[in-house]
């Protein structure tokens, strides 16, 4: 939430508007005096990097009823504010939206009654209001993610990864239950990031005899070597006779049934603490300036909206609508129409239930289509978080739609000298956790290899090839510099000649400034950049952050700018510099990694398998159209895939990057929020639509 509220007031300052702090939400507003204070650029500074929210939050029971809204009504018109930025959850933004109802209803009868005068009513004629949502459990319906559900997870798969070495020592079961009353979002993601054995969600109870089957799932899993169980529980999970589960329940019946040892771990508020993932707070910045931008454009007839998103657009959609939809979730769990339930949580939600469902449960061979494709699964370039996790996906997928599923080990390279073999569902088990590429990767181009691969093909009787791979930690140094007054720290990041980790990573730590080779830089930028820094130090007690991908220019090195920036800086701060290296490449992938490569890895076998049934034809395939070799990726709000061949012009092959950059539209995001003058394209902001109602085919498992 402090990302939104630093975007909101550093964008609001931006476009020359008064910005006010109401502290403890409608407590505040109600109260007025010094709950509701006007805020300068320097009040929101540092607190990027901390969990929870600074302005506070409360429950007021006083401002459901209209004697409190009048009091929240005059406090507001004392100080002209007739432009509301809401962040909370649906209850919150139903509140601001009666509130706006009621609006001109309450000026009047302020002015009967000789609180305000008549001229007040004429001139905060009407309210706007714009709302972010902000919940852990991704409860609303209209935006992919809500702020602070991405940190929830983090918190649990931290959890769940510290849990696994325990449970694989002592042959254990663990039960963890996370938060979701009334969504299972929490627990279903994070059943999906780790491969749980089973889940329990409100949105989707287990079939009548569900113990049976859980029972004999665990014990087929210990059969196979297996050493853990996980079991993901939301607090919220009920039977199909709308009946509770608890995690307490489920660990009595595995003990009474199997005598497995077994532990319940209920994780609490944990989940809503701790430092906000990198996700969160670009996600919260987009959707605060966003916000700003609906109020400016705001007019008597615009209707209430919230700042959501799809894809990796920002949308605005009615408020209402999106509060409409998500009670009619909970109508419909109560009327135990449970697919309904699934299909209004919208695609995403009822994209990751099915992947899970794929994924985790393996069925019989007799009830296995039989393809005899072989399909062959490796991994190219550098290793990245996901991979492995990606492999896991494809080979289940691959399994479950028939095929025979074979694993290259080290890339092209590996498969040139015929390391290849048959892989199995049981192979790929406990591999979502894992950092790396499990197959082993090198960066080998396979130019020099076609003839040797060509014959491994032929040889392995491949059919089909399913490549992952590239184009062939800014925040705790941040915090580490919060400790220190006026302190510089010059990062280099990885990337290549793609500045994306750098713009990035800066918009999420709050960097400076963030040099990247696609926006040339001189030493005139340099300079002017040292001065800004130099000079916002001077007026308070700054941190500073500047970023530098390590290819963003040959002369003005990572080295060049350190010592620039400590020599300009003497006598007001001081530079510490840090090349991340390798690190960026290590530990465990993030949820975030884990879910995209899982979903993404099951569509794309699934387009493997569909082009297999296409190219067909007496005992072979026959694959030499441009569409049978495509690269699948986001494009906007869709996963799309795009022959290889029409790369050719979209791509700079020399520095093996696009040509077009999404992201570079967020670079004056950037600027604004670290206090630069400069101007901001808002001709790709969002518009007001209405909220999407899919049918049931229109989900597909994997897509985002």
């Amino acid at each position: 939430m402090n990302a939104a509220v630093r975007a909101v007031v550093r964008m609001g300052i931006y476009v020359e508007a008064k910005v006010y702090f109401i502290y403890e939400g409608y407590q505040g507003m109600v109260d007025g005096g010094d709950n509701i204070v006007e805020v300068s650029w320097e009040s929101v500074s540092s607190i990027l990097q901390v969990g929870g929210t600074v302005i506070g939050s409360a429950r007021c029971k006083e401002f459901r009823t209209r004697e409190g809204r009048l009091k929240a009504a005059f406090n507001l018109i004392q100080r002209g504010i007739t432009n509301l930025c809401v962040i909370g959850g649906d209850g919150s933004l139903t509140g601001a939206n009666l509130f706006r109802e009621e609006w001109s209803g309450l000026l009047e009868e302020l002015a009967q009654s000789g609180k305000i005068e008549e001229e007040a009513v004429k001139k905060y004629v009407y309210l706007n209001i714009v709302g972010m949502v902000g919940s852990i459990d991704n409860d609303f319906c209209g935006t992919d993610m809500t702020i602070g559900t991405d940190s929830a997870l983090h918190r649990i798969i931290e959890v769940v990864d510290a849990i696994m070495t325990t449970a694989q020592s002592h042959q254990r079961t663990f039960v963890l239950e996370v938060m979701g009353r009334h969504c299972g979002y929490l627990a279903l993601v994070s059943a999906l990031a780790c491969g749980a054995d089973w889940v329990f969600i409100p949105e989707y109870p287990p079939e009548e005899g569900w113990e049976d089957q859980m029972c004999v799932k665990l014990s087929e899993n210990r059969a196979r070597k297996k050493r853990l169980n996980i079991i993901i529980v939301a607090e919220g999970a009920i039977d199909s006779h709308n009946k509770s589960i608890t995690s307490e329940e489920v660990k009595d019946l595995v003990v009474q049934q199997l005598g497995f040892d077994t532990r319940v771990t209920i994780l609490g508020h944990v989940q809503r603490g701790g430092t906000p993932s990198a996700f969160d707070r670009i996600l919260a910045s987009r959707m605060g300036v966003e916000a700003v931008l609906a109020l400016l454009e705001a007019t008597a007839d615009t209707p209430a909206c919230v700042v959501s998103l799809s894809g990796n657009q920002a949308v605005r959609l009615p408020l209402m609508e999106c509060v409409q939809m998500t009670q009619e979730v909970q109508k419909a769990m109560d009327e135990r129409k449970f697919c309904e339930a699934v299909r209004l949580r919208g695609r995403s939600f009822e994209n990751n239930l099915n992947t899970y469902k794929l994924l985790s449960h393996r069925k019989p061979d007799t009830e296995l289509p039989k393809t005899n494709f072989n399909v062959a699964v490796l991994n190219v370039g550098a290793p990245a978080a996901g991979m492995n996790a990606a492999v896991r996906s494809a080979v289940r997928v691959g399994i479950t739609e028939g095929h025979n599923m074979f694993a290259v080990i080290d890339g092209f390279e590996g498969f040139a000298n015929g390391q290849i073999k048959e892989i199995s569902w049981g192979d790929v088990g406990g591999w979502t956790g894992q950092g790396g590429s499990l197959l082993g990767t090198k960066r080998t181009l396979p130019a020099k290899y076609l003839e040797k691969i060509a014959d491994q093909m032929r040889t392995n009787n491949i059919n089909a090839l399913m490549v992952i791979g590239g184009f062939e930690t800014c925040d705790r140094i941040k915090q580490s510099a919060s400790g220190t007054k006026r302190r510089v720290f010059i990062i280099e990041t990885m990337g290549g000649y793609c500045g994306y980790l750098a713009n990035m990573g800066g918009l999420a730590a709050g960097a400076d400034a963030a040099y990247i080779f696609e926006e040339k830089f001189d030493i005139r930028e340099l300079q002017a950049n040292v001065e800004h820094l130099t000079e916002k130090m001077k007026t308070s007690i700054q941190r500073g952050l500047v970023l530098r991908n390590e290819n963003s220019n040959e002369n003005y090195t990572t080295d060049f700018i350190y010592q620039l920036y400590s020599e300009e800086g003497k006598g007001v701060f001081d530079c510490r510099k840090n090349v991340l290296g390798h690190m960026q490449q290590g530990g465990a992938p993030s949820p975030f990694d884990r879910n995209f490569g899982t979903k993404i890895s099951a569509k794309a076998i699934q387009w493997i398998s569909k082009k297999l049934r296409e190219t067909y034809r007496r005992g072979k395939v026959f694959a030499n159209t441009e569409d049978s070799v495509c690269l699948l990726g986001m494009r906007r709000r869709n996963l799309l895939f795009q022959p290889v061949v029409e790369l050719k012009d979209q791509a700079d092959f020399v520095h093996r990057i696009p040509k077009e950059q999404w992201w570079l539209k967020l670079r004056p995001l950037m600027k604004i929020l670290a206090k630069y003058k400069t101007s901001y394209d808002v001709s790709d902001s969002g518009q007001l639509e209405h909220v999407a109602r899919h049918s049931p085919k229109e989900a597909e498992i994997g897509a985002i």
